[in-house]
């Protein structure tokens, strides 16, 4: 894993794209606060820029950096949790533009996948995951799954549990509205 690690840490300081693994489906990666980083997914997915994809954290603590105000019932939420939980926050500040949504809503996910959680750590800043598909086509499950053209349009693949078979699924979405209105998305 640290050698993953590493050469991942490598990539998003340099402005690149990752393919990694995620808590849920593998994930193609980036500095979130990078607006040239953030346009090479969205070319290689094939992706019209006003939808907006969600970026992980290692820990609840760092989400007032990245949103004007966090609402009370968003650590409730996270601390409650089972499964992984993206919860879509209003007046997001610090990160890219081209990843902010229209109304100035971001996607946050604190994730607690080991090697995301260390890599999140080491880098100082929130990721970039967005399912690692072209825009339309189905999410891979699995690491076998993944297309060719997406293999060969990241800058690194990590080397990390690309021989797992055990399916795992997006995650809950549940969307925070400024009056405190909570919305399911996705159970």
């Amino acid at each position: 894993m640290e050698t993953a690690i590493k050469k991942s840490l490598e990539i998003l300081r340099n402005g690149g794209i990752i393919l990694y693994p995620t808590d849920t489906v593998w994930g193609i990666g980036c500095d979130a606060t990078r607006e040239d980083a953030v346009g090479k997914i969205y070319t290689l997915k094939q992706r019209p820029e006003r939808k907006s994809m969600l970026v992980l954290l290692d820990n609840a603590g760092r989400l007032s950096q990245y949103m004007q105000e966090v609402p009370d019932i968003a650590f409730d939420l996270i601390e409650q949790a089972v499964n992984p939980l993206t919860i879509i926050y209003p007046g997001a500040k610090n990160l890219a533009p081209n990843l902010v949504a229209g109304d100035q809503s971001i996607g946050i996910r604190i994730t607690s996948d080991e090697f995301c959680n260390r890599l999140i750590a080491r880098f100082g800043k929130p990721i970039v995951s967005t399912s690692a598909n072209i825009s339309s086509q189905p999410a891979p499950a699995i690491f076998d799954e993944i297309s060719e053209e997406i293999l060969q349009g990241v800058d690194y693949v990590a080397e990390w549990r690309q021989d797992e078979i055990s399916r795992s699924k997006p995650s809950g979405i549940i969307k925070l509205g400024v009056n405190g209105e909570v919305i399911v998305i996705r159970e």
